[in-house]
């Protein structure tokens, strides 16, 4: 084995660092406990850490006592988590990614014009269910190109589709293809709800696959994006894998490859990047090398009362 070669950009996007500085600030401002509904975003080392701070992650809101701390995950709520957090009197702070809620924003302005909705996601996933939950009725989960056939939206005049962020840009356009075929009329998304930085790690192990006889991704088992990454390496016929860290890492995976790549998910810290590196290392990897590719720059504001005197 010669080198390893490191995806640029790849780990932490704007979103996930806002996530986490929130649940921190919260920590030092308010103290410990707080309350943080979901894991903040999907990755085992930075829940871990986090709760070693003093988070509590909880699924239900009656698991929070009157009065805590309470914040909400990167992946959004529904409208209902949001009344009753409200009508139980915690002090809130909202963690979801802004990408995420201007895809709320634009759900309820176009509901308010009359329209109902086709969402491309994964059922189940924390932010279809905020998305889907943002509506009582007039909203319909496509998974894939035979969910498209099936859906029957009550009216087909004012129809439109969003997105979860975190999918595979691929197959995002094969589904929405299948849905302007049968709904030619259908409103697109203003701009492409696939975020930025879904958007950048996927192109960048576009790019990757080509170069390395194999592609690691860092990232957690319940990481959307991650699950994603490894899936373009994939269809790409390069030999990849998904590891939560270091200790995940198989020696025969290696045996005959001379070109490692490597990449992260957007949850997952640098850190985690580093020890895989160096477990590489130590299986014979001699070199390490960075891609040209994409440097992001984008920066999200705290929620107000976070400030830190």
């Amino acid at each position: 084995m010669t080198e390893v070669l490191l995806a640029e950009p790849r780990g932490f996007c704007a979103g996930v660092d806002r996530a986490i500085d929130i649940v921190e600030h919260a920590l030092t401002k308010f103290g410990r406990p707080i309350y943080v509904r979901h894991e903040i975003v999907h990755n085992t080392y930075v829940v871990n850490d986090l709760k070693a701070k003093g988070a509590i992650f909880i699924e239900a809101l009656d698991q929070v006592p009157p009065g805590a701390t309470l914040v909400f995950s990167a992946h959004g709520v529904s409208k209902a988590v949001q009344q009753e957090a409200a009508d139980r009197g915690f002090r809130i702070f909202d963690a979801t990614c802004p990408l995420v809620t201007k895809v709320h924003v634009e759900v309820a302005k176009l509901h308010r014009e009359g329209y109902e909705f086709l969402m491309i996601g994964h059922k189940g996933h924390p932010e279809v269910e905020g998305t889907m939950g943002q509506l009582d009725t007039g909203i319909h989960l496509v998974e894939d190109v035979a969910d498209v056939a099936r859906v029957q939206p009550g009216q087909t005049e004012k129809l439109a589709v969003v997105t979860q962020t975190t999918l595979s840009v691929d197959d995002a356009a094969e589904i929405l293809a299948a849905v302007k075929a049968r709904f030619p009329s259908v409103r697109e998304p203003k701009q492409q709800d696939i975020c930025y930085a879904t958007q950048n790690r996927q192109d960048a192990v576009k790019l990757l696959s080509t170069q390395v006889d194999i592609v690691i991704v860092v990232g957690s088992p319940t990481s959307s994006n991650s699950n994603r990454l490894r899936e373009v390496a994939k269809k790409l016929g390069t030999q990849a894998y998904m590891v939560d860290n270091a200790a995940e890492l198989r020696p025969e995976w290696f045996v005959g490859k001379t070109h490692v790549g490597l990449t992260a998910g957007a949850s997952a810290p640098e850190v985690l990047v580093r020890e895989v590196i160096d477990r590489i290392k130590a299986l014979g990897a001699v070199a390490v090398r960075k891609m040209d590719g994409i440097e992001e720059t984008v920066k999200f504001p705290l929620p107000k009362g976070l400030k830190i005197d």
